[in-house]
C-alpha cells in the first residue's frame, strides 16, 4: 500500500503529524498496522453474513495495539466508506494519527469504484476513542438495531431485563436492567457526532448507543469486547422484537404479557410505552400517574428488627470467620482496601471506634483483628458507607446459602409487587445495603424468591439517602421524563424530604418498631403497601 498524501479527517481541520516512532514509515508499514488492518477486513465479511454491513453500510475501527504505547496515543485503523464491505482487503483500509488525522489512505481502484474515502462513522468513532478510551468500535445497520428503535417512535432508551446475554454487556449481570440511549437520525452521519457524545456523557454505564431508524454504535476494551458486545445487543434486541411480536414485555423480570391500563392484553402497547398506572382516592386526592416506584427496604418492605437483630448481629459474629476464610480471594482483598481507605479517611476525621489497620506484613490474623474492630464500630454505629456495605453482602451470601439466614418482608409486599408488575409499574430498591445484599435479601424472603417483581437496584453508590442528589441520579437512570413518575416509600423522615427536593412523590412508610415523625410532616402515610 502506498503512502497517500497525508489529510486531515474532518474533526479538528488541522493535519497534525508528530514526529514520533509510530508515524515513522517503517511503523506504518509494519506488522501491527498490517495486521489491525486485515482484521478489520475479516470482521467486515462477518458482519456481512450477519446482515450488519449490508449495502456498504456500517463500519468498523480498530486502534493498533502496542503494549509499549498508551491506549490513547495509538494509531488507529478506519474501514472505508461506501464500499462493498465483504469484498474489503488489507489495503483499503485508512490510518489515522490518535487526533484523528489520515496517515495513510488506499489508491483509487478502476471503474467502477468511487474513489476511496474515509469512513462518514470517523467523528463518531473518535468521540468513542475520546470520551470512553475505547480500543474498537464497531457501527451496525443490522435490521434488530433499526427496528427495535421503532417499536416506540417517542422513546429515548431500550430497556430489558433478565436476560441471559445481558451478561455478555459490560458492567451488567442477568438481574441487571440494560438501558441503551436512542438519540435520532439525521440525514448525514457526521452531524450525529453531538448527539452521540451528549448520550455517552448522559449514561455512563452504557457501552452502545442506539440510531433510530438507522443502526446502533457499540464500543469496547478492545476488538474483542466490542465484537462480543454487538452480537449481545444485537440478540437482545432481536429478543425484545419476538417478545414484543407475541405480546410479551420484554422490560419486566417475569416478560409477561403486555398490559393496556385496565390490565387486560386489549389493545398491546409498546413495552416502553408509559404505563398509566390507575387513578387511586387518597388521603391528598387523586394519586398522580407514574411508571416506576422506588422502595426502601428497613422498615418498609422489611422489620427492622430483622435488620438489627438477625443481619447485623450476624455479619458481626461471622465477619471474623469470614475473612480468614477467604482472605487470599480477589474479592477480599478488594473489600480490605475499600476499608483501609474508610479506615483512614475515618481516622483523620476523628471517628469514635476507629483503629489503624497494620500492614501486610504485620500478618494476618493481626489484619483481621483491627479489620474486625472497625467493622464492629461501624455496625454499632449503623454507619450507612459503602465499605462496610459491601462486606456485609459477602458475609450475609455465606449466610443464605448455608440456609442460616431467611429474609423477612411484610406479609403484604408479595401481593403489592405482583399487582403493580401487572400494571406495568416498574420497581426499584434503593437501600443503603449492597446492591448484592438486596439481591439476596429479596432472592432469599419467607415467600420465597421476589426479584421477578424488581427492576433492578441502587446503593450508596449512587449517593447518600439523605442527600437530593441521588434521587436525581435515580432519575436519570430509570428512564423517566420527569422526576415526578416515580414514588418513592420510605420510612425516614430525611430520606422523604430529599426525595421530594428532587420532585419525586413520596410515601412514608409506617410500620411496626419504626421511629417517630415530625409533627405536621407534610406527607402521606400507609400502613400497608395494599394502601398504595
Amino acid at each position: 500500500m502506498a503512502a497517500a498524501l497525508v489529510t486531515p479527517l474532518a474533526l479538528n481541520g488541522a493535519v497534525k503529524m508528530a514526529n514520533s516512532a509510530i508515524t515513522s514509515q517503517a511503523y506504518l508499514e509494519g506488522s501491527r498496522v498490517k495486521e489491525t488492518k486485515a482484521l478489520i477486513a475479516e470482521l467486515c465479511r462477518h458482519f456481512y453474513n450477519l446482515g450488519w454491513v449490508s449495502g456498504t453500510g456500517g463500519s468498523i475501527t480498530i486502534k493498533v495495539h502496542d503494549d509499549s504505547v498508551p491506549k490513547p496515543q495509538q494509531l488507529i485503523v478506519m474501514s472505508p466508506s461506501g464500499v462493498q464491505k465483504e469484498r474489503m482487503m488489507e489495503e483499503d483500509m485508512y490510518l489515522l494519527s490518535p487526533e484523528g488525522s489520515i496517515l495513510s489512505a488506499p489508491l483509487a481502484k478502476p471503474y467502477p469504484h468511487k474513489p476511496p474515502k474515509c469512513s462518514d462513522c470517523g467523528p463518531l468513532f473518535l468521540k468513542a476513542y475520546d470520551m470512553r478510551n475505547a480500543g474498537a468500535v464497531i457501527h451496525s445497520h443490522g435490521m434488530e438495531s433499526c427496528l427495535v428503535t421503532m417499536i416506540n417512535p417517542f422513546s429515548k432508551e431500550f430497556r430489558i431485563t433478565h436476560m441471559e446475554m445481558i451478561k455478555g454487556i459490560q458492567g451488567h449481570g442477568y438481574y441487571d436492567e440494560l438501558v441503551v440511549p436512542i438519540i435520532e437520525n439525521t440525514a448525514h452521519e457526521r452531524e450525529l457526532t453531538d448527539s452521540l457524545a451528549e448520550a455517552i456523557k448522559a449514561y455512563p454505564k452504557t457501552t452502545a448507543v442506539l440510531v433510530r431508524n438507522h443502526g446502533i454504535y457499540v464500543w469496547g476494551d478492545n476488538w474483542i469486547s466490542a465484537k462480543t458486545q454487538a452480537e449481545c445487543y444485537h440478540y437482545l434486541f432481536d429478543a425484545a422484537i419476538k417478545l414484543h411480536q407475541l405480546g410479551l414485555d420484554w422490560s419486566t423480570p417475569s416478560h409477561g404479557p403486555i398490559h393496556s391500563v385496565n390490565g387486560a392484553l386489549g389493545n398491546v402497547r409498546s413495552a416502553n410505552t408509559p404505563v398509566k398506572a390507575r387513578k387511586v382516592a387518597s388521603d391528598n386526592g387523586i394519586e398522580p400517574l407514574r411508571r416506576c416506584i422506588v422502595l426502601d427496604i428497613e422498615g418498609t418492605t422489611t422489620p427492622i428488627s430483622f435488620v438489627t437483630d438477625v443481619l447485623f448481629p450476624y455479619a458481626r459474629e461471622s465477619v471474623g470467620k469470614h475473612l480468614d476464610a477467604t482472605y487470599d480471594t480477589e474479592e477480599t482483598k478488594d473489600d480490605i482496601k475499600l476499608l483501609r481507605a474508610q479506615v483512614q479517611e475515618d481516622l483523620e476525621k476523628g471517628i469514635v471506634g476507629a483503629v489503624p489497620i497494620p500492614d501486610d506484613d504485620a500478618g494476618k490474623q493481626e489484619v483481621i483483628a483491627a479489620l474486625v474492630a472497625n467493622v464492629e464500630a461501624m455496625i454499632k454505629a449503623d454507619r450507612k458507607i459503602t465499605a462496610l456495605k459491601q462486606l456485609q453482602g459477602h458475609v450475609w451470601r455465606t449466610g443464605f446459602d448455608n440456609n442460616e439466614l431467611e429474609a423477612i418482608v411484610f406479609d403484604d409486599v408479595p401481593e403489592a409487587l405482583e399487582r403493580w408488575h401487572a400494571l406495568g409499574i416498574k420497581v426499584y430498591i434503593y437501600s443503603s445495603g449492597s446492591r448484592l445484599a438486596q439481591r439476596l435479601l429479596f432472592g432469599n424472603t419467607n415467600y420465597g424468591d421476589l426479584r421477578k417483581y424488581l427492576c433492578g437496584y441502587f446503593d450508596t453508590t449512587v449517593g447518600n439517602k439523605r442527600e437530593t442528589k441521588s434521587y436525581l441520579e435515580i432519575t436519570e437512570s430509570v428512564g423517566v421524563d420527569k422526576p415526578s413518575e416515580i414514588l418513592f416509600v420510605t420510612d425516614v423522615y430525611q430520606e422523604a424530604t430529599a426525595a421530594k427536593a428532587a420532585g419525586l412523590n413520596v410515601i412514608i412508610s409506617i410500620r411496626p418498631g419504626n421511629g417517630p415523625l415530625p409533627e405536621n410532616h407534610g406527607f402521606r402515610t400507609v400502613k400497608s403497601f395494599s394502601e398504595i
